[in-house]
């Protein structure tokens, strides 16, 4: 790490370093976020966007005391790295290591642990109403980029920061909310951001006017001997008064907002210059700051899939992955879904500015005309879905699981009330691990399971994700789901035969447990068993398929076994467990059965394997508890309705 970034451990440090300090530190920035995001993977493009206008930011406000909320998230390392955290990143989003977005255990500096887009104007909204009433004289920064403007909630909160009055107030609303607003354009999220918002940016970004005086402004500067502050903030200032005659920014001037920029977010003093100004404003302020997603490194810039947004670990020279290469269920999912484009025209598919990282990229370029991106809008897309299907056509809207929760509204009452053929393709569902716990996606069973006539498959490896997809789109009566965690898939967990529907995947003779293993836990699930049966415990190990609703089938065959458990990685409360517990009461099978799943609480972030672990979902944990549930069954007849039965009978 080099001399001037090691040398600022503290917002207070910033702003006693000179011009040319500040230069040399931003260099420095990038080279660190190069050299540790290479060994561990994690947000490297969004990161180099935002080196200059973090320096700025926090040169002009005094965090902690003044709040930054960071929308998205994964924007705040070069902020960690300037707030004391410099130790640690050998560990990104390791166990034990730094968070790879802001997280109040860390550090005082980061208020809103923010890693779903668009909240942030919502919480600055809310924060500086609190600070205004309590007689705090506190700014609130939010710093919102990477497509997240394109969510319907950062314009509800505008609507309210711009709007809102206080009951039988007059005159200009909310004068006394002290809210900075940096809008970090770089024109993308993942990809390019679409929709006609990017095209209003970029109209603003590209005024010809407005570029050439930034233009001959910047080269009066180059030949004037001393620049100073004074000097600077002059020049920045008329450049906003010929930049308002050239083109008037109705965008965000007809909310009643104040408007600054554009500016370019690569240059420290025209950012520290814009942000004085808004500070100074006393209401709420946008701050319109153009970056380029990341800059400074040659592999990010050139990347024009994704600007290395959040490369795994990569050779740091040429930018080039350095792990294995592995077939993941994403890849398994978009090979398919470009067969069942050739097979159905009438299959569309929807995207939430996540074309690449959920697997739609091939199918939009064999059907670009069928393939919709919605921006960071995931109740538009499930409502727009439901219209879709009520058109005629069938829509699969591939999402994140942990995004499903921003649109079980839309879910409920579009899709399900109104019976339409939509498939959900649930990536990522399960244990994520390493984007810790706003990314885990172990809520969506607990979510669906209480949708009227919904429907959900969990393929157990990619031969399964290939028979429920194509089941899945074959539904024509109601909504469907496909569920599939992240990470490698096994080509083939082989069934030893099929009942009714349900995949067998293991059997002991004479079994007295019956384990039902959801998806990628049949493999696990079989290596259970194996370990079970040399130790004399009997297994039948099956995969339900279609986890919800339960299966009549899976009911039956409980009824021929003395315990039940439950092996999956949803949520305790209301996942697979607890439906399967509430169909056996409803069909009176009164059967023990336990389940082994993930704990009801936020998961600190770490590796997969090591979260697992954590909740005892191994082959080993699965192994002992079954056995320790069989022994006390064997024991205690009491617990086991067919002895208890004999018993009485005797």
């Amino acid at each position: 790490m080099q001399s001037v970034l090691r040398s600022v451990r503290g917002p207070a440090d910033l702003k006693r370093l000179t011009a040319e300090q500040l230069g040399t530190l931003a260099a420095d920035i990038r080279g660190e976020l190069v050299h540790s995001v290479s060994r561990t993977g994690g947000h490297l493009g969004p990161n180099l966007g935002v080196v200059e206008l973090t320096i700025a930011v926090h040169r002009v406000f005094d965090s902690p005391s003044d709040t930054l909320i960071w929308d998205t998230g994964h924007q705040a390392y070069v902020h960690k790295l300037l707030t004391g955290r410099q130790d640690g990143w050998e560990r990104l989003k390791k166990s034990g290591g730094l968070s790879g977005y802001p997280s109040r255990a860390e550090s005082e500096h980061d208020h809103v642990e923010n890693s779903h887009a668009s909240t942030s104007l919502s919480w600055a909204a809310g924060i500086a109403h609190a600070y205004s009433l309590t007689g705090q004289a506190r700014h609130v920064v939010a710093v919102i980029g990477d497509g997240a403007l394109t969510g319907g909630m950062a314009w509800e909160a505008l609507n309210n920061i711009a709007g809102g009055r206080r009951p039988g107030a007059e005159g200009r609303a909310c004068p006394d909310r002290n809210v900075v607003i940096v809008v970090n354009d770089n024109g993308r999220s993942y990809a390019p951001t679409i929709g006609g918002l990017a095209d209003r940016l970029a109209s603003l970004r590209l005024q010809p006017g407005y570029e050439r005086f930034l233009d001959a402004g910047k080269q009066a500067l180059a030949h004037t001997p001393v620049v100073g502050p004074t000097l600077y903030a002059g020049l920045h200032a008329l450049k906003a008064g010929v930049k308002d005659a050239l083109s008037p920014q109705e965008l965000f001037s007809d909310l009643g907002l104040k408007y600054f920029g554009p500016v370019d977010g690569h240059d420290v003093q025209a950012m520290e210059s814009a942000l004085r100004r808004a500070r100074r404003f006393g209401g709420p302020v946008i701050v319109h700051a153009v970056t380029r997603k990341g800059n400074g490194y040659p592999p990010a810039e050139n990347d024009e899939a994704e600007q290395m947004h959040s490369p795994a670990a990569f050779d740091p020279e040429t930018g080039l992955p350095t792990g294995p290469a592995s077939v993941g269920w994403t890849s398994v999912f978009a090979e398919e879904m470009v067969k069942v484009g050739a097979a159905r025209d009438d299959v569309v598919a929807i995207t939430a500015a996540m074309l690449g990282p959920t697997g739609l990229a091939p199918f939009a370029e064999a059907y670009p005309e069928r393939c919709i991106d919605v921006g960071i809008a995931e109740q538009h897309a499930l409502t727009s879905a439901a219209g879709l299907a009520h058109g005629g056509l069938h829509p699969v809207v591939a999402l994140y699981s942990t995004f499903l929760n921003r649109a079980f509204d839309q879910l409920l009452m579009d899709v399900a009330l109104h019976g339409q053929a939509v498939t959900l393709v649930l990536d990522r569902a399960g244990v994520t691990g390493n984007d810790g716990p706003s990314h885990n996606g172990m809520w969506d069973l607990s979510l669906l399971g209480i949708v009227p006539g919904m429907r959900v498959a969990a393929p157990r490896d990619a031969v399964t994700l290939r028979e429920e997809l194509a089941e899945a789109v074959a539904v024509s009566d109601g909504p469907t789901a496909l569920r599939f965690p992240k990470g490698s898939v096994i080509d083939s967990v082989p069934a030893a035969r099929r009942v009714d529907g349900l995949d067998v995947l293991y059997e002991s003779e004479e079994p007295s447990v019956l384990m039902v293993c959801v998806g990628a836990f049949g493999q696990l699930g079989v290596a259970a068993a194996l370990r079970l049966a040399r130790q004399g415990v009997p297994v039948t190990v099956v995969d339900p398929r279609w986890v919800l609703p339960v299966p009549a089938a899976l009911v039956d065959m409980a009824r021929a076994h003395r315990l039940v458990v439950t092996v999956s990685d949803s949520g305790r409360h209301g996942g697979f467990g607890s439906a399967l517990s509430d169909a056996l009461r409803t069909a009176e099978c009164d059967v023990p059965q336990r389940d082994l799943a993930i704990p009801q609480e936020f998961l600190d972030h770490g590796s997969r394997d090591d979260v697992l672990a954590a909740a005892g979902l191994t082959e080993q944990d699965v192994a002992r508890r079954v056995t320790e549930w069989a022994a006390a069954l064997a024991t205690s007849p009491a617990l086991d309705p067919a002895r208890a039965s004999d018993e009485q009978a005797r």
